[in-house]
């Protein structure tokens, strides 16, 4: 057995083992009438747990396609230990349910089985994850840490080697197909090719997209951050971030990293980690820009792809 294995299988233990603790000391389900017999039914649930739990891992590793690991980075992790409570959870549920249904019925009739029992046990047993969660979040703190440095440090390099990149349509456009599209349509933008941003006052900004450092919302404008002559110009359009987002689609170095943030990935200079989230460091200006929760994996699919 590997040692991940073996690690896997020692937390359900442990996790089943403080939920039939927490049972045993507060005795729901009519438990405190059955005595000694009791502590026989804390076992049987017990062994239930602990089966439910590995069931719930295969679903995670063959049907979610998420299995367990702390090479995936730390925001993985995160989201792995989330999925894997949402299907627990119910599923430990309703095997205490059953339980208490064919076995315990038989001594309290209460313990049929019935949607108020169900809910009963779920509240139960989703105080006793939540529990659980932060203990093992604690406990593994400092792996968490060295993942989520170990990701970072990745990243870096990742953004240390990105190339110039032509746009999705000159990466499409290979080959003979690059050929025929010659004929038919003009050839296609490269970072190196001047673009004009316009805005809804007829307002415009013309830069190269390799000049281009990021972008900010501010109200109904956006501020648009570019080098011009090797200095940081700031140029203002009426216009929203979504209609930026829109015309800059063909470059993919060109991401959202925030609701109010569009970020040029070739003008990062450095990620750095903060809070289970990341910053980006601007180059040139050394502005730092947040990533939110929700755009993280996008930003670094941008930066591995």
């Amino acid at each position: 057995m590997n040692k991940g294995r073996k690690e896997t299988i020692t937390i359900r233990v442990i996790s089943s083992g403080f939920v039939i603790l927490a049972l045993a000391v507060f005795k729901p389900f009519g438990l405190d009438v059955l005595q000694w017999q009791a502590y026989i039914h804390l076992l049987a649930l017990f062994v239930t747990g602990v089966f439910i739990c590995m069931l719930s891992d295969v679903i995670m590793k063959y049907i979610v396609k998420m299995p367990r690991s702390y090479n995936h980075g730390v925001s993985y992790i995160i989201r792995r230990n989330l999925r894997f409570q949402l299907i627990n959870t119910p599923l430990i549920a309703l095997g205490i349910c059953l339980y208490r249904h064919f076995v315990l019925s038989r001594h309290i009739e209460s313990n049929l089985l019935s949607w108020t029992n169900y809910l009963e046990t779920l509240v139960i047993i989703a105080f006793c994850s939540f529990t659980i969660g932060l203990y093992w979040r604690f406990k593994f703190r400092s792996r968490y840490l060295a993942a989520e440095l170990e990701e970072t440090r990745m990243l870096n390099e990742k953004l240390k080697s990105l190339p110039p990149t032509p746009s999705v349509k000159a990466a499409e456009d290979t080959g003979s197909q690059k050929e025929e599209a010659a004929e038919k349509e003009p050839a296609p933008l490269s970072p190196t090719t001047e673009i004009v941003l316009t805005g809804t006052t007829n307002e415009t900004v013309t830069l190269r997209v390799q000049d281009l450092l990021y972008i900010e919302t501010v109200g109904n404008y956006v501020k648009v951050y570019h080098l011009l002559d090797d200095q940081v110009r700031t140029d203002m359009l009426r216009v929203t971030s979504k209609q930026m987002e829109d015309e800059l689609r063909d470059y993919p170095r060109v991401v959202r990293c925030h609701r109010a943030f569009l970020v040029n990935l070739q003008q990062v200079e450095q990620i750095v980690p903060k809070s289970g989230s990341m910053q980006l460091i601007i180059k040139h200006s050394h502005d730092s820009i947040p990533v939110s929760r929700s755009n993280m994996a996008q930003v670094k699919e941008a930066i591995k792809s």
